[in-house]
């Protein structure tokens, strides 16, 4: 029988894996996390479908998404820095994700 280690400590001892809603539930409903994505990965939301409005970013470039607890995602901000401080305003504990 093979050793599973988690962090040093044999997987047994480690806390046991999470669902979905304790997950969603993890820091309550003021937690979003802020991630990179590429403008290619979410260039269908960077469009206005009322004012047929479209932001021309090269697909290569990188913004940032908040993403609720439950993953859904709230916003799409050009700077890291930025969506940090827009979830602070918005009285969120933004933490990052890779």
């Amino acid at each position: 029988m093979t050793e599973r280690r988690a962090f040093g400590r044999l997987a047994e001892d480690a806390a046991p894996e999470m669902s979905r809603k304790e997950f969603e539930e993890l820091g309550g409903k003021r937690l979003v996390y802020v991630r990179p994505v590429m403008v290619a990965d979410v260039a269908d939301d960077l469009v206005d479908e009322e004012s047929d409005l479209t932001l021309d970013l090269p697909e290569d470039a990188i913004l940032y998404s908040v993403h609720a607890a439950n993953g859904e995602r709230i916003a799409l901000v050009g700077d890291r820095a930025l969506a940090f401080a827009a979830a602070r305003q918005h009285e969120m504990n933004p933490v990052s994700v890779h």
